[in-house]
């Protein structure tokens, strides 16, 4: 049976995750990167997050699973598989999450209004925006988000993995709630309801009425993290930092499923959408409403591909502010001249530049000591991310990661 054949081929997979993660460098990883988190002195960590070109090393034709539900579990293992072979400061954890189902709207419906875009034309290219927030009255019709999980639907979720693989690996239900990472930084879903274009108008033409919407947005948003709080679906498994969320002052990631309040978790945060904005308007337009959301946190990670450079001092106003982005954009001396030993500096060297426009190796080498350089004295990580494409080759990933730990071990 099909069924039988997808759990025999689950089993496989996760054993060989299990033995990875019980290797003994996961454990020094987590000390590295907690003292590293921690602004405590180690040498800069790497970690690739190639997500973005997983169809070409993982796609249709590389998984065997049949069962839709079982194919996902597949894809997620092969994924901590090859990310083993990387050789970066990845920590490969040894349980599975399981998304809970939701009982409320998520996805395009999840403020009232559908999220829409125009796609485009050509495989993989860039979509428009087709916003649904086109007038001020359209804010009237805006749904304020709430926290309910679907028992029933996730207990069946769970159920059919921990049958599978629970012997194994163990399987823990992310209760977390829909309203994090991208649905809770107020500027990816605001900028999607409304335009990009139009949101920077509307900062000088109609200020008030912006400000209406972005303090319900951020009050929904509270309302369900509260929600989820008090529900005791908060865990150890939501920490986010767009790293590995380690750090002394906070207990480490688990799956112990045990309830926690936000105080002990990481939070990442972003606003990608007010690149182009003033450092006054980005703090009157979108930080001070984010504030509030990071404040219930522990710890707090700014920053995605936006270019933060002339916005740090913004940032600083962040009380639980530890790691700052510092994108392909970004002036790399200036922003480690602003953050110092204050913050962790997360680099993010530009994807294009190291390995989707071809590979070069000596190029690898001069663009990574070049960043350390810049960044010389900063608490550093490098975060090779948006990798779009390698054009089909993983190990040129691989060769990436040793190239740049053999500079960053010559320059210590």
């Amino acid at each position: 049976m099909p069924g039988n054949n997808d759990i025999r081929i689950l089993r496989d997979l996760a054993k060989q995750v299990s033995r990875i993660a019980a290797k003994d460098v996961q454990d020094q990883r987590r000390d590295l990167w907690r003292r590293h988190n921690s602004l405590q002195r180690t040498r800069p960590l790497i970690y690739v997050r190639w997500f973005a070109c997983r169809q070409e090393v993982l796609g249709p034709d590389k998984l065997r699973c049949q069962d839709p539900f079982f194919r996902n579990y597949e894809r997620v293992l092969r994924e901590s598989i090859l990310q083993d072979r990387l050789g970066d400061d990845y920590i490969i954890e040894p349980w599975v999450t399981v998304q809970a189902t939701y009982g409320t709207p998520t996805g395009p419906r999840r403020w009232g209004l559908e999220i829409r875009h125009i796609p485009s034309p050509e495989r993989r290219g860039a979509w428009m925006f087709d916003p649904a927030l086109k007038t001020e009255a359209d804010f009237d019709r805006m749904v304020p988000p709430r926290h309910v999980i679907d028992e029933a639907a996730s207990s069946r979720d769970l159920g059919r993995l921990q049958d599978a693989i629970g012997d194994i690996l163990e399987v823990t239900l992310d209760r977390g709630p829909h309203y994090r990472h991208w649905a809770a930084d107020i500027s990816t879903d605001l900028a999607q309801l409304r335009g990009l274009e139009q949101l920077m108008l509307d900062m000088v033409d109609r200020p008030a009425w912006l400000h209406q919407v972005l303090a319900f947005m951020r009050d929904g948003i509270l309302r369900a993290q509260s929600q989820a709080e008090a529900a005791g679906d908060w865990r150890l498994c939501h920490h986010e930092n767009q790293a590995m969320p380690y750090a002394l002052e906070l207990p480490d990631p688990a799956a112990d499923g045990t309830p926690v309040k936000r105080s002990r978790l990481w939070v990442f945060m972003a606003s990608q959408e007010t690149t182009l904005v003033s450092p006054a308007m980005f703090e009157e337009f979108m930080l001070q409403y984010q504030i509030p959301i990071m404040e219930e946190f522990g710890l707090a990670a700014y920053g995605c591909c936006e270019d933060l450079t002339r916005k740090i001092g913004c940032l600083r106003k962040i009380p639980n502010l530890r790691r700052i982005a510092v994108t392909p954009w970004a002036d790399v001396r200036s922003c480690a001249e602003q953050i110092g030993q204050d913050y962790v500096l997360s680099w993010r060297p530009s994807p294009a530049e190291m390995i989707c426009r071809g590979f070069d190796p000596d190029r690898v080498r001069r663009l990574t000591r070049e960043g350390l350089e810049a960044a010389k004295g900063c608490h550093v990580d490098i975060t090779l991310k948006d990798v779009e494409t390698i054009n089909g080759n993983f190990d040129n990933l691989i060769e990436w990661t040793w190239i740049v730990r053999d500079v960053v071990e010559n320059s210590a």
